[in-house]
């Protein structure tokens, strides 16, 4: 028994130490963000706390401990303390089969991404408990459209993972990365991976289709009876999203940890080192879009989703699966 405990030991350090830098990550994405958009706009951003700002996220994370917890009067109170703790918790266990260079996985399944499209379905349960158990018609209509627009975007990025899974031959995240030594998917699979970048905005609710906040409407969305550290949980776990949206990114399309040459001085650096540096540039995209773009409106939403990307996914991954029979890369 007390063998069995040890050999568990090396899992469990690496499972902490694989939370705690998400959380910092997520805790300095914050800062990032506030940084770049400000840079954009021709402001400063934060300065004050800390070294050039450095210690500004973790004031904000003791502003929102020392906040109190309100739960209103008519809401369901186990359910709505439950809901952010969902999201939260979801968005910590995806990263159970991210690669992040070769062996640097905690669980290496031969079925990692189906793994990964049941966590993201799961989520919008957060979402639709989270505005039903605060009872209030503002946070339930945000928690439905947010819902919706999860759907909806769910269906494009499973179809740009099928036109990857054919060519890679593997739904096994590893074998992914391994099979674009040489050629990117980001090549020959450019307008998917397009349609994953902007379906990834729509499916973490980040501006130009944060329709679920719409603060003219909605005033915050399916979040609004939140304060203090329920609202926090809501907050890492959309920040979460959007840095394990990246690592997808990095992974289906832009080859992992692999380097852009295969020569050096590009084989010198660490693989872990090429893997941060493809999910910041992706992570910049959202920032920069964020700063660039207005706010949808809901139709054109889901007129996109719906009339533009789900018929062309469809008909990418038909030619893609003609293709890869045609090369005998699977067989008919």
């Amino acid at each position: 028994m007390l063998d069995a405990l040890l050999s568990l030991l090396p899992l469990v350090g690496t499972i902490i130490l694989i939370v705690v830098l998400l959380l910092l990550a997520v805790a300095y994405l914050t800062l990032v963000e506030r940084k770049v958009i400000a840079a954009m706009q021709l402001r400063v951003g934060p300065n004050v706390v800390g070294w050039f700002g450095l210690l500004q996220p973790f004031a904000d994370g003791l502003k929102l401990l020392h906040k109190e917890t309100i739960i209103p009067t008519r809401a369901n109170p186990l359910i709505f303390l439950v809901a952010p703790l969902i999201t939260f918790g979801l968005s910590l266990s995806a990263w159970a089969v991210i690669p992040f260079s070769p062996g640097w996985v905690i669980a290496n399944i031969n079925v990692g991404v189906l793994y990964l499209f049941a966590i993201s379905s799961l989520g919008v349960y957060g979402i639709i408990i989270a505005g039903w158990a605060s009872n209030s018609k503002y946070a339930f209509l945000g928690a439905l459209r947010s819902a919706a627009q999860m759907v909806s975007y769910e269906v494009s990025i499973g179809l740009v993972i099928i036109a990857v899974l054919l060519s890679a031959g593997s739904m096994n995240l590893t074998s992914i990365v391994e099979s674009q030594k040489g050629l990117w998917y980001v090549i020959p699979h450019l307008p998917m991976a397009v349609i994953f970048i902007i379906s990834a905005l729509a499916e973490t609710n980040r501006a130009p289709f944060d329709l679920p906040e719409a603060e003219a409407e909605l005033v915050s969305g399916y979040n609004v009876e939140y304060s203090s550290m329920t609202f926090a949980l809501f907050f890492l776990g959309e920040y979460a999203n959007m840095i394990l949206m990246s690592t997808m990114g990095t992974i289906l399309f832009l080859g992992g940890w692999l380097p852009p040459l295969d020569m050096a001085p590009f084989t010198l650096i660490p693989g872990v080192v090429w893997f941060f540096l493809k999910v910041s540039f992706l992570l910049f995209i959202f920032l920069w879009v964020r700063a660039t773009f207005p706010r949808y409106r809901y139709d054109q939403l889901m007129h996109l989703g719906w009339k533009v990307f789900l018929p062309f996914s469809l008909a990418w991954v038909m030619i893609t699966a003609s293709v890869v029979v045609m090369l005998g890369v699977i067989k008919a």
